[in-house]
């Protein structure tokens, strides 16, 4: 194999360690988005943490905080969705600090 075949055998050697991953990433993120209901505990790509409240196509409605306060915001925004069993533990992890 010469100098120039090697290249390109590296090249998209390089281009698929770097293209898989990824794409499988963008798959988890469209089926997590796409999974997304009402009562969800979910947390923004801003931080936020809320509630699904309403879906509507694209647009999710979260409330927030004590006052149940609405805000809303595209459903690309969703960074992830917050597992229950994790949840708990936050709560109890404030409590005792308090």
């Amino acid at each position: 194999m010469s100098g120039g075949g090697l290249l390109i055998l590296l090249m998209v050697g390089m281009f698929a360690l770097m293209i898989i991953p990824q794409r499988k990433r963008e798959k988890k993120i469209k089926d997590m988005l796409a999974a997304i209901k009402v009562g969800d505990r979910v947390r923004t790509i801003g931080g936020i943490y809320g509630t699904v409240s309403a879906i509507k196509e694209d647009i999710i409605t979260l409330m927030v905080g004590p006052d149940k306060v609405r805000l809303v915001f595209a459903r690309g925004a969703i960074a992830s969705v917050e597992n229950v069993a994790v949840e708990a533990t936050m709560d109890d992890g404030v409590a005792e600090t308090k």
